[in-house]
């Protein structure tokens, strides 16, 4: 049976909560334009979107868990692989992955006033999936980024599930991983759907349990049995959902 939100709750949504995004998403935005190109890949120019993502979730009363964190070398490159359940694994991402990291996006989110612009000022990776030789080339762009320690995040699906359901994962990170020999760090998002699924503005205050699971050693695949890669992947990923 679904769980119901209570109605004063909804009010404090609508008249508090959201008042208050609209109010600190455009200055983090314009505070990570700012700070991007004097601090790159550094830790100054992360904090606001990290300090965001964590008080969007203390703002809608969603409380994180985590378990596996032991197993991340936060100063080693990862290709970052997480199922995509609600907009609020954006702010999770954002909020505790223990990296310096670039998103690969579709390129629509660049046309979102000022938070695209924070996008690109960050460096994140846009994705015209409409094109073959310009999502090359944005690969390309994502494996340059990959030094330092710096990784990349990704959805694999490419989109929210509409069902709660995990989709078919595509090609795009995997080739990134295969091509640099770089391991995978699989992470299972569960009860984000509960929370605030595709359909709906109304969140449901609840727990959102994070598994950060053993990284995968793309070197045990051969180069051209990438379909295996992603389907090892996906079981990993799946493992960790209720």
């Amino acid at each position: 049976m679904k769980r119901k939100v209570h109605p004063l709750f909804v009010i404090y949504q609508f008249l508090i909560a959201y008042p208050l995004l609209m109010i600190i998403t455009p200055l983090v935005a314009l505070a990570t334009i700012v700070l991007s190109p004097v601090f790159p890949n550094n830790n100054i120019s992360y904090y606001p979107a990290r300090w965001w993502g964590r008080v969007i979730c203390t703002l809608f009363f969603v409380k994180v868990t985590f378990t596996g964190l032991d197993k991340v070398d936060a100063n080693r490159s990862y290709i970052v692989a997480a199922n995509h359940q609600s907009m609020f694994d954006i702010f999770i991402i954002y909020g505790w992955l223990p990296h310096l990291f670039k998103w690969i996006m579709k390129a629509e989110l660049r046309k979102i006033p000022l938070v695209g612009k924070a996008c690109e000022s960050a460096g994140h990776i846009f994705i015209n999936r409409t094109n073959p030789i310009a999502a090359r080339k944005s690969i390309e762009r994502a494996e340059r980024q990959l030094i330092n320690g710096v990784s990349v995040v990704v959805f694999p699906e490419g989109t929210r599930t509409f069902t709660g359901k995990m989709g078919a994962f595509k090609k795009g990170a995997f080739r990134i991983a295969s091509d640099l020999k770089l391991p995978i760090l699989p992470i299972t998002i569960d009860g984000a759907f509960d929370v605030m699924p595709r359909s709906t503005f109304v969140v449901k205050p609840g727990t959102i349990q994070v598994v950060f699971h053993q990284p995968i050693r793309v070197v045990d695949f051969l180069p051209d049995n990438v379909p295996e890669l992603i389907e090892h992947t996906r079981t990993i990923i799946a493992s960790g959902l209720r």
